[in-house]
């Protein structure tokens, strides 16, 4: 029993006795088998043996009393209260209005035993380093680590940026044309006026609760676009792209139920879908491996070679078609026949295909006051101008593959044309532009 918690110097704030009511001097009882609230009595009382309700006068009990030593042998647990309180009314260092208030010590004693016990104990300072470790430890686990923000872009009005992020102003937080942009104009001739009927007060009231409406569809919409990220479109695409087929038409259907399930949910719902699919997908390939005879993972990785080199020849035997597409003429067939070498080898074909039906390659793309051009090499800006793509296209593309080729450890084509939804012969030049460049490795 922590006695020190249960008393204070001023008798007052002591409980009173349950048999006279009087304010309880120290030493008095406490019984121990009722309660709560505790029941206590005086000496008085307690040996005249009285009882109330529940309490009999042969229940176990506890005296209560603080004259005994807890840090020095001369100094009481009651004078220890004292001190402390005294401190504490009479402030630190004014020591003599200590001793008055304590009446039983000095003011040389008083300062010696407090600095001695409450300022230079080791015990009390391991304990409050303690608790500070504590306390640091507590919020260094909740902190959040600030980072320098990039000043934020500015796109001149009408750009290409600017239309894609709607018409966002990052520096203010605002776009540059509202939601129902002319909800103030139903408001600019209403005026409030004294002589107004009864009727006419209610119907400027209600046009009043029109535009309020209004106002908090507007915040609403914003919130919705602040809260899911959707200010950068060409970038929340590209997070979109990146899973399969089938999970996008679910993403596609389930959009317009992401503004009232909320951001994390919504994304929540999608992952545990892409999670299923990939389940499924994964099961049905050991589906396909029992059903082949396969028992062991060996075997599996052998039956997938053996496939995908099937595959391969298979496709090869379908080159028939292209090759009769260009049999009769003789320039077409040759750039056909080294253009393949090329793919073969791995290279990017170097030769355009043309015939003379009357199809033409086109232009390489002008890229004279396009966004990003002052981002590119010479090498990128030639790529994007024989593959005719926008600079800031090919910037958000090459930053997706260059992301992905870090999380996996490497990228491969089949894994690039999922992630960016384009041409696939434009997805293979860019592929292999960044390979050779060494911006991203093969898998």
């Amino acid at each position: 029993m922590d006695r020190l918690g249960s008393f204070s110097s001023d008798p007052s704030d002591k409980p009173p006795c349950r048999g006279c009511s009087s304010y309880l001097m120290e030493p008095y009882i406490k019984c121990a088998e009722c309660g709560p609230p505790p029941f206590f009595l005086c000496l008085q009382c307690f040996t005249r043996g009285f009882e109330y309700k529940k309490h009999q006068s042969d229940h176990t009990y506890e005296i209560m009393t603080s004259d005994f030593p807890v840090l020095d042998p001369s100094w009481t647990a009651q004078e220890e209260m004292a001190l402390l309180e005294a401190v504490m009314d009479c402030g630190f260092g004014n020591w003599q209005d200590v001793a008055n208030q304590m009446c039983t010590k000095t003011k040389e004693e008083c300062e010696k035993h407090y600095m001695k016990h409450f300022i230079n104990n080791p015990l009390f300072a391991s304990t409050l380093l303690n608790l500070k470790q504590a306390e640091e430890a507590k919020t260094a686990d909740t902190a959040i680590p600030f980072h320098s923000a990039d000043d934020p872009p500015r796109p001149t009005f009408d750009s290409l940026l600017s239309r894609d992020m709607a018409g966002y102003m990052p520096a203010r937080a605002d776009f540059i044309e509202e939601f129902d942009n002319y909800a103030e104009w139903d408001l600019r001739d209403i005026d409030f006026v004294e002589d107004d009927s009864d009727i006419l007060h209610a119907l400027k009231m209600a046009v009043v609760d029109i535009y309020h409406s209004r106002l908090k569809e507007r915040q609403r919409r914003k919130k919705i676009i602040r809260d899911h990220g959707l200010i950068n479109l060409r970038k929340f695409q590209l997070m979109e792209r990146r899973y399969p087929k089938e999970v996008q038409d679910l993403y596609e259907t389930m959009r317009r139920f992401a503004r009232i399930v909320g951001p994390v949910e919504h994304d929540k719902f999608i992952e545990s879908h892409a999670l299923e699919f990939e389940l499924r997908r994964e099961i049905k390939r050991l589906q396909e491996y029992r059903t082949a005879g396969i028992t062991n993972f060996c075997s599996a990785r052998t039956y997938d070679h053996l496939k995908k080199t099937r595959e391969e020849e298979r496709l090869k035997r379908t080159m028939l078609s292209e090759v009769l597409q260009y049999i009769q003429d003789s320039s077409a067939c040759q750039q056909w026949l080294r253009r393949q070498a090329d793919i073969d080898s791995g290279l990017s074909p170097s030769v355009p295909m043309t015939s003379n039906s009357g199809r033409r390659s086109a232009p390489p793309l002008n890229l004279t006051g396009l966004p990003g051009t002052e981002k590119l090499n010479e090498k990128e800006k030639e790529l994007c101008q024989m593959v005719r793509l926008v600079p800031g296209a090919y910037l958000e593309y090459k930053s997706a593959l260059l992301n992905e080729c870090n999380k996996q450890g490497g990228l491969r084509l089949a894994q690039a044309r999922a992630l960016i939804k384009i041409d696939v012969n434009k997805t293979r030049k860019i592929y292999d532009f960044l390979i050779r460049e060494g911006y991203i490795t093969k898998a």
